[in-house]
């Protein structure tokens, strides 16, 4: 859903994919809360890679029709994605995020506490693939519903080490896969695009978990995002 591009976007098609978004923002309003969780972001100098607004609304959506009621993030960033999380959820309902920079996770943890939900997310500070172990050895109640929003590089490794800490039946997202394109790509220099190519090799005969990888243009460029549930 956002990234940093690995090749230039087809010329002139990024500015139409903006144009196709800003016609349908008008499906996904954002609040105050939500505007001010993205201007707090940028004014703390984080980077400008957060879900767009559609996106984030799909995310919203997709808590609301799993029926989640525990939710997993790897990657606060600044929390705006956390916020839509968290707002899809029921009053007993938690998000559980990790985030790897302690600045990021300050400035996660200021916005969701001004947009009311701060008692409904838990930020957890740190690597990972070390926070995923854990959490299992917490014997955390299970999760319904993962977001992958980290480095790529380590893709496969969450994958595995989520298993552990979902139910069956549970809905993964995993962001930014496709890349541009360069997935395609075998021998790409890129370590993200190879990482997310470690993982699509994970996937392809994995026992546990049932996948598929959509497509998707927009104010983010091109990229696309894989949708697995987690198998018993």
């Amino acid at each position: 859903m956002t990234g940093r591009p690995t090749q230039d976007a087809p010329q002139g098609q990024d500015a139409l994919w903006s144009r196709v978004d800003e016609y349908f923002a008008v499906l996904t309003p954002e609040d105050d809360a939500l505007v001010d969780t993205r201007t707090r972001a940028e004014a703390a100098g984080l980077p400008d890679i957060a879900v767009a607004p559609n996106q984030g609304k799909l995310l919203h959506l997709l808590a609301t029709l799993t029926g989640a009621r525990r939710v997993l993030e790897i990657g606060t960033l600044g929390g705006y994605s956390t916020l839509w999380l968290a707002r899809a959820l029921p009053p007993d309902g938690r998000v559980v995020t990790l985030e790897l920079e302690q600045h990021h996770a300050d400035v996660a943890r200021s916005s969701l506490d001004a947009a009311g939900v701060g008692e409904q997310v838990e930020v957890l500070v740190g690597p990972a693939a070390d926070a995923l172990v854990a959490l299992a050895g917490r014997e955390v109640e299970p999760f319904d519903l993962v977001f992958v929003d980290a480095d790529k590089q380590q893709l496969a490794l969450y994958l595995e080490r989520i298993l552990p800490l979902v139910r069956p039946g549970a809905l993964v997202v995993v962001d930014n896969v496709v890349r541009l394109g360069a997935v395609v790509d075998p021998d790409h220099p890129d370590d993200r695009v190879q990482g997310v190519r470690r993982m699509v090799d994970l996937l392809a005969d994995h026992p546990r978990f049932d996948a598929t990888v959509v497509q998707t243009v927009g104010v983010k460029g091109y990229d696309g995002f894989a949708l697995l549930r987690v198998l018993p």
